[in-house]
């Protein structure tokens, strides 16, 4: 199963776009809390990279999110399409 750029995908990004646009950081910012270069946020918020579970952990808690939620947001949208 190809997963990246798919419907599941997309939607998470979104989320996590929106999560750190609502905490008011910029790529930059968000990827120095992450120990990253800017580019490693813009790929994966670009759609061209994947974030594996423990880089979606560590993100969300970068975003203040909680990690359940958001899983459970993109899992919803998922399933109402």
């Amino acid at each position: 199963m190809k997963s990246l750029r798919s419907n599941k995908h997309q939607k998470l990004i979104a989320l996590l776009t929106a999560a750190r646009t609502k905490a008011g950081l910029t790529q930059q910012q968000l990827a120095d809390q992450l120990g990253k270069p800017q580019s490693y946020v813009a790929k994966y918020e670009g759609g061209e990279r994947r974030v594996d579970v423990v880089e979606f952990l560590a993100i969300a808690d970068a975003l203040g999110i909680d990690p359940a939620n958001a899983v459970r947001e993109v899992a919803a949208k998922y399933n109402s399409k």
